[in-house]
């Protein structure tokens, strides 16, 4: 599967990267210590030294991206995996690259985010997305609610995940329309239930048959 997608595992993980060269760029415009993470009130909570913002956080987004794309390509199923998802995949990380660079070098040069609005947004999108290829992916050990009811039966794989892409769908509606509401609280239940129900339901549906 990498080497039908040679060049766009180039090109994603050179996106992925890219935050570190505008990091260099903005170097003298940091400070040293650098707001890396923030709390459910949309203040900062955790500040890294400027050279983790700047190569650190870039370089472990690149290898999560390397080993994502890695397990994805060893796994015995991976001739099952369906194309367009793969190449969703291979682009979360530089995705989530850019969007943290933007909020970290951008509230340190003054700027002022509204992080449940973005992360609304992003995560929605996001989910809308998956949501929709999910139902298409066919049993692998990489790629989908991978536990041990939809791992045994094929048949229950295809009901979960049918379920499973309507709740992701539904989750990624309610955080876009949401996120103006400014409540990190909606967004982490928006984003947690659609992934915990499926399992529920594949458990159920394992009981039933």
């Amino acid at each position: 599967m990498i080497r039908q997608n040679k060049k766009l595992l180039l090109l994603t993980s050179v996106i992925t990267l890219l935050p570190a060269f505008i990091g260099l760029f903005l170097w003298n415009q940091l400070p040293d210590s650098v707001a890396t993470h923030f709390g459910l009130n949309n203040q900062p909570d955790g500040y890294s030294s400027k050279a983790f913002a700047v190569f650190g956080l870039p370089l472990i987004l690149l290898a999560v991206h390397l080993v994502c794309v890695v397990a994805t390509n060893i796994d015995p199923k991976s001739k099952d995996i369906n194309k367009k998802i793969f190449k969703v995949l291979l682009w979360i990380c530089p995705l989530v690259s850019l969007f943290v660079s933007t909020v970290i070098y951008g509230y340190s040069l003054g700027y002022d985010f509204d992080m449940s609005y973005l992360c609304g947004i992003l995560i929605g999108v996001l989910y809308l997305v998956l949501g929709n290829f999910l139902p298409t992916v066919k049993p692998n050990y990489t790629i989908g609610f991978r536990i041990p009811w939809t791992l045994n039966d094929p048949d229950n794989w295809y009901h979960t995940h049918r379920f499973g892409g309507k709740c992701m769908v539904i989750g990624g509606i309610i955080m876009i329309l949401t996120s103006p509401l400014q409540n990190m609280w909606i967004l982490l239940a928006a984003a947690i239930v659609p992934c915990l129900l499926p399992a529920i339901y594949s458990y159920l549906y394992y009981r039933k048959s």
